[in-house]
């Protein structure tokens, strides 16, 4: 099994990581993207090349099975056990354990020594406390003091505690991300349209409990009967021509309404699972929906993680959240990719997107309601839901008014008024990270190093440099290289990404940023930078030990183990 090129990457990430810091890493790869492939492919090499023991934590008995699923395929000679309840399994002894946080979270001290602990939704572990996660890892930690953990997530953050990664948590850096929108770009996502639902709800009136809205009052607004009518209708009317509509409800009766109504009112078949349906009843159900035969599947708070069923093409909200998590996770089951899967339609009757924005650019707040200014909107003419700063639908085409004047006058606005125009912004750079850039579906195509700035607590810009062209783009590349470094100019790009990730590179302390009115990406057009850093020690300048192409155990002697 190859892994596409973001994967390689944030494998090569987890490893450089590892060897260069003494904190625990994570990686962020959106829902669909493939964060068990990463997994299998650092239990394959830390078994192998460096004789180690793995525990993968996960808190679903499907996240289980996959990981166990695609370690036989990527690594059919390590040793696999599991150990989890409800797979009725308590394998021990092991080189890799994958394991239930719920079966195994006192039982650290029966596995042995183990070298890494991978937490597949790695958002779960709490910020502080015990905790199941905690107790497990800190009870893993007397065995092998020098056991590192390594997270995976597609959402890094929670909403009271802000991101995952912190200098005190149990995960503090987040060595690999790659966002929602590239790998739609890319072509690993599928594209979503989102609409708004025509009955409207306010939740001014909900009370917020432990940062979410209280789920009974939530169940009794959402479960009056004119808009489960409304709701149905519209479902019935959007799906008429696609494959797979997963439901999500407020509340058991609110499910059960909804499938009701599906049926008396639309002659619609829609199943339903909750916490209380049995697991015989509930594996029945799934089965008939991942097959095709069942249309629509209205579930609560069940099918958030770990549920796969790729030709999903609408996912539809009835029902609001305060959890950007929770609202990623219930979009997400329809990000997967499927053969004639055009997109996945969002219809969203509880305003979550008007509430959290776009997946690809969820807004986190330290206000308890969320309130504040709106980071989408929706359109009167055709209710799709898009980005605030649209002046015409992209949906339809519909104008809309000039914002009011006294916030007008009161801020300029940064995009261009005429196509064409050009217009820069400056911004601080928290953090840089160099790649090797593959062109996808282009095998000969030269590799570029890709620099991605951070800006923001979620925001990226990103740069292309050309060390593998010739003419014109390699000059500029060796300018580029001089301006930063001391090193002599690199024969190409790989060689140009590993000194970049030894430390040969000034810091980039700002970047400004233009963009032309009506043109879709920003270009990074000028650079503020820190001292040159001196030469590197080791041959050459070169540094000891640099990432090494996809394929190779990354650069890393087999007597060199990087935990």
């Amino acid at each position: 099994m190859n892994l596409r090129p973001y994967q390689s990457e944030a494998v090569a990430a987890v490893y450089e990581h590892l060897r260069i810091r003494d904190d625990n890493p994570c990686v962020v790869i959106p829902t669909g993207g493939g964060k068990t492939p990463v997994i299998a492919t650092i239990c394959r090499d830390a078994v192998g090349p460096w004789n180690g023991r793995v525990v993968i934590l996960a808190h679903v008995k499907e996240l289980l099975e996959q990981a166990a699923d695609k370690l036989r395929t990527i690594a059919p000679d390590v040793p696999v056990g599991i150990y989890s309840a409800g797979l009725k399994r308590k394998d021990l002894g092991y080189a890799v354990t994958i394991a239930g946080i719920q079966s195994i979270y006192q039982r650290a001290c029966d596995l042995g020594p183990v070298d890494l602990l991978i937490v597949d939704e790695a958002h779960l572990i709490p910020p502080d406390g015990e905790g199941m996660y905690r107790q497990f890892i800190a009870d893993a930690k007397v065995v092998n003091p020098l056991a590192r953990v390594i997270g995976l997530t597609a959402t890094p953050f929670r909403m009271k505690s802000g991101p995952i990664c912190e200098p005190g948590n149990i995960l503090n850096h987040v060595c690999f991300e790659v966002g929602v929108r590239e790998l739609i770009v890319q072509g690993f996502l599928s594209p979503l349209r989102t609409k708004a639902g025509l009955q409207k709800v306010s939740t001014d009136d909900l009370h917020v409990r432990a940062g979410e809205f209280v789920a009974s009052e939530v169940e009794d607004l959402m479960d009056k009967d004119a808009l489960v009518d409304g709701a149905c209708a519209e479902i019935v009317e959007h799906t008429k021509d696609r494959s797979a509509t997963l439901i999500f409800s407020s509340g058991i009766r609110h499910g059960q309404h909804i499938v009701e109504v599906l049926k008396s009112r639309h002659g619609v078949e829609c199943g339903f699972v909750s916490g209380d349906t049995p697991a015989g009843v509930r594996g029945a159900i799934l089965d008939r929906f991942r097959s095709g035969t069942l249309k629509y599947l209205c579930n609560v708070n069940v099918l958030t993680t770990g549920f796969d069923a790729p030709h999903i093409d609408c996912v539809a909200l009835v029902r609001p959240t305060m959890s950007p998590g929770l609202y990623y996770q219930m979009v997400g089951r329809g990000f997967r990719l499927n053969p004639g899967k055009a997109d996945c339609l969002v219809l969203d009757f509880g305003g979550n997107v008007l509430r959290h924005g776009p997946v690809d650019a969820i807004r986190l707040t330290t206000d308890e309601r969320g309130e504040g200014e709106a980071p989408a909107k929706e359109c009167p003419q055709c209710h799709a839901l898009i980005a605030a700063g649209y002046q015409t639908c992209p949906e339809c085409g519909h104008q809309f008014p000039e914002p009011n004047r006294q916030k007008h006058e009161a801020q300029a606005s940064t995009e261009g008024i005429l196509s064409g125009q050009t217009t820069r912004e400056e911004h601080h750079v928290s953090e840089t990270t160099y790649h090797v850039h593959m062109k996808r579906n282009d095998p000969a195509a030269p590799l570029t190093l890709r620099a991605e700035y951070r800006v923001g607590f979620n925001r990226y810009f990103r740069e292309w440099v050309c060390f593998d062209h010739t003419g014109y783009a390699r000059t500029k590349a060796e300018a580029w290289w001089r301006a930063r470094s001391v090193e002599p100019v690199p024969g190409g790009t790989e060689e140009a990404v590993e000194l970049a990730r030894a430390g040969a590179l000034a810091p980039a302390l700002s970047i400004s940023v233009e963009k032309k009115a009506g043109e879709q990406f920003e270009r990074v057009v000028a650079h503020r930078l820190g001292d040159k850093p001196p030469r590197l020690d080791g041959d050459e300048g070169l540094p000891e030990y640099a990432p090494a192409p996809v394929g190779t155990t990354y650069g890393i002697p087999d007597d060199e183990i990087p935990f």
